[in-house]
């Protein structure tokens, strides 16, 4: 099962995701590649996989990425093997921008989808200011593609509303937890029930 957790950029998923992989067991994060310069405080392989641009088009050309695409100028993408879940492995966790989680919805893999936002608009021009990464423009263009993106929520299985830090992080948990439990053909513990009734002897 894939977790896929979107939303507008300062809107806080990936310190959520932090906290989620800290409280729930069985997950791992996905680690995405970008050729955007990396950040302070940043490790290559552990938040991205930092690469030249050239290397990146070369990796989308070949079908490397299960998604891609072009965020605020910078090209970010998910490889399939590390968006790939494996029968008793843990669950992996993306966290992309919501033209990424479009493109993994189209491709009807076995997924949860999570939208997360906060309450206001002006919440999320605080946190863009607060956290100073980026210049007065790129806020502004920041903001104006947030107004576009929450328009995407309705095609979301969730809504995780970020007001307080321990709020969301438990709405994101069960999110997880009842993902987990949804009945589908894929399902490992359906086949279990399953078998295990259909083997079963009736005196």
């Amino acid at each position: 099962m894939l977790f896929v957790v979107s939303g507008p950029s300062g809107c806080g998923k990936s310190t959520l995701i932090r906290r989620l992989l800290a409280a729930v067991d069985g997950l791992r994060f996905s680690v995405s590649h970008t050729t955007r310069p990396r950040r302070e405080g940043e490790t290559a392989g552990r938040d991205y996989h930092f690469i030249g641009r050239t290397e990146f088009e070369a990796m989308a050309r070949s079908g490397t990425f299960l998604e891609w695409a072009v965020v605020h100028g910078h090209l970010y993408g998910t490889s399939r093997a590390e968006a790939e879940s494996r029968p008793g492995a843990a669950d992996p966790v993306l966290d992309i921008d919501v033209q990424g989680a479009k493109q993994v919805k189209g491709q009807g893999l076995p997924a949860v989808f999570v939208f997360v936002v906060p309450p206001r608009f002006e919440d999320l021009r605080e946190r863009l200011e607060k956290r100073g990464l980026d210049d007065p423009e790129t806020i502004r263009r920041r903001l104006r593609a947030a107004v576009r993106e929450v328009e995407s929520i309705p095609e979301f299985d969730y809504l995780v509303i970020n007001d307080t830090l321990d709020r969301a992080g438990e709405d994101l948990a069960s999110v997880v937890r009842a993902g987990r439990r949804r009945v589908g053909p894929d399902s490992e513990e359906v086949r279990a029930v399953l078998e295990a009734f259909r083997s079963a002897r009736l005196d």
